[in-house]
C-alpha cells in the first residue's frame, strides 16, 4: 500500500482510542507509527539485491512484532509529543497506527510475512491495488476534516468508507474468479489480481502445459464482465536450464527469486536473459514483466542483477484504458 494510505489509515485507528484532547497527537503517533514497518526498505545489501526484496514486508510486518515495533515508536515519538501525551499513551496510540501496517499490505496483492516467524510464507488477498487513488483521495479528504474538526463521528466515517472500499474488491474479485474458472479449464490455481488503481479492471494469471497464460478481465459495477484474452510465455525450468550451474551464486540467485515469483518465472520477451516475476506486468494480457533479474551465465559467481521494467508508453497507457473502459 502506498505511503499516504498507510498514514492516513493509521492515523485514523489511533483516533478511534483518542479523546478531543489528544485527537491530534494521537493522530500523529498513529500516522508515523503506521509507516514505521516499511524502513525494512533500507535493510538489505548492495553486493545482494535480492536481500531487499527478501526482507520487505518481512518481520517488520509479523504479527509477533507489533507490539515490539510499536515500543520502538513510541520510544523516538515521546520526546515529541511529550508535552501532549504520556509515554503510556504515546505507546497504545503507536500500537494502534502499527497494527494497520501489516493488514494494509496483506490486502494487496504482493503478500506479506504476517505470520512469520511460525510461517515463513507470504500472505496476500489481492482485493485492492498497491495505490488505488480514488479509495485514498476519499480516505484523505475524510480523515483531513476529522483533523480540523476533532470529531470522532468522521473518524468513524473514514473507517466506514475502509470498509465498504474493501468489500466492493472482495466483491469484484469473487465475481472476476468466478468468471475465470468458468472459463479456463485448469486444475492449477488461478491467480486473481487488481490492475493498477482500480477495481474495475483485473489481472488473471494460471498455468497450462508448462506455460503461464495471461488474461484481462473488466468487472464493470453495472455491466456485464468483459473478457480479454491475453498471451502465454514459457515457464522457466530452474532445474532443466541451470543444472549445470548448481551451486553456485548465480543457480541460488535464481532459486531464491523464483520463491519470491511463486515459481512463476518467464523471461522477458525483449531481453532473453532477464527472467520476470510473470505474476505483474503493465497490462494484464501481457507477459512482459514489471521486474526480474538479469541471468548472465558467465559471471556465475557474482550476484544478479535487478531491475525494473515499466513501460508506460502512449501505447500502452492507451490499451490499459481501453481495457477500463470497455472498448
Amino acid at each position: 500500500m502506498d505511503p499516504v494510505t498507510h498514514g492516513f489509515v493509521g492515523a485514523t485507528s489511533a483516533q478511534l482510542f483518542s479523546d478531543k484532547k489528544s485527537f491530534r497527537a494521537a493522530s500523529f503517533v498513529g500516522c508515523i507509527a503506521a509507516l514505521a514497518p516499511d524502513l525494512d526498505v533500507f535493510l538489505g545489501s548492495i553486493s545482494d539485491p535480492l536481500l531487499q526484496l527478501e526482507l520487505h514486508r518481512h518481520f517488520t510486518h509479523s504479527i509477533v512484532f507489533i507490539p515490539f515495533g510499536s515500543l520502538l515508536v513510541s520510544g523516538i515519538l515521546w520526546w515529541v509529543v511529550r508535552k501532549k501525551l504520556t509515554f503510556k499513551q504515546t505507546y497504545f496510540f503507536s500500537l494502534a497506527g502499527y497494527a494497520t501496517a501489516g493488514f494494509m499490505d496483506v490486502i494487496t496483492s504482493y503478500g506479506v510475512h504476517l505470520l512469520w516467524p511460525f510461517l515463513d510464507e507470504r500472505f496476500s488477498i489481492n482485493i485492492i491495488s498497491v495505490f488505488d487513488p480514488l479509495f485514498t483521495v476519499i480516505l484523505l479528504g475524510i480523515s483531513v476534516f476529522a483533523l480540523i474538526k476533532k470529531r470522532k463521528s468522521l473518524t468513524l466515517a473514514a473507517v466506514a468508507w475502509v470498509i465498504f472500499y474493501l468489500s466492493i474488491g472482495f466483491v469484484q474479485k469473487s465475481r472476476v474468479t468466478e468468471l475465470a474458472h468458468s472459463k479456463i479449464e485448469t486444475d492449477q490455481e488461478i491467480i486473481v489480481k487488481p490492475t493498477l488503481g482500480n477495481q474495475i479492471l483485473w489481472s488473471v494469471r494460471y498455468v497450462e502445459d508448462n506455460q503461464l497464460c495471461g488474461m484481462g478481465i473488466r468487472a464493470g459495477f453495472f455491466s456485464e464482465p468483459k473478457i480479454y484474452d491475453g498471451t502465454c510465455a514459457p515457464l522457466v525450468d530452474l532445474q532443466q536450464e541451470y543444472s549445470n550451474f548448481a551451486g553456485t551464486v548465480l543457480y541460488d540467485d535464481i532459486r531464491r527469486f523464483s520463491e519470491l515469483s511463486d515459481g512463476l518465472l518467464v523471461r522477458h520477451p525483449e531481453y532473453p536473459n532477464v527472467l520476470g516475476d510473470g505474476r505483474y506486468s503493465m497490462l494484464p494480457t501481457t507477459l512482459s514483466p514489471l521486474w526480474g533479474i538479469t541471468a548472465d551465465t558467465t559471471i556465475a559467481d557474482q550476484h544478479v542483477r535487478f531491475d525494473s521494467y515499466r513501460d508506460a508508453s502512449e501505447e500502452v497507457r492507451n490499451a490499459f484504458l481501453d481495457m477500463i473502459l470497455g472498448n
